[in-house]
């Protein structure tokens, strides 16, 4: 049988969002598929990225913005 996986179902296991038997479904379908794996690592390293990306304000913003709240 073939399973076919959406990117979607993809992306809620790399963010821990799929109910139990479909995590297990998928993990069984990534240890017998190495080109779907490949993709899942490949999401598991954007998601990564992407962690690392975000920005945050700098202290002197920070400031700014609390001052010109407070007048």
């Amino acid at each position: 049988m073939i399973q076919l996986f959406t990117q979607e179902t993809l992306i809620r296991y790399v963010y821990d969002d799929l109910p139990p038997a479909d995590r297990q479904e998928l993990e069984a379908a990534l240890r017998r598929d190495p080109e779907l794996a490949a993709e899942c690592a490949g999401l598991f390293q954007l998601r990564h990225a992407m962690n690392e990306m975000m920005l945050s304000p700098s202290a002197s913003t920070t400031s700014a913005i609390l001052q010109a709240a407070r007048r």
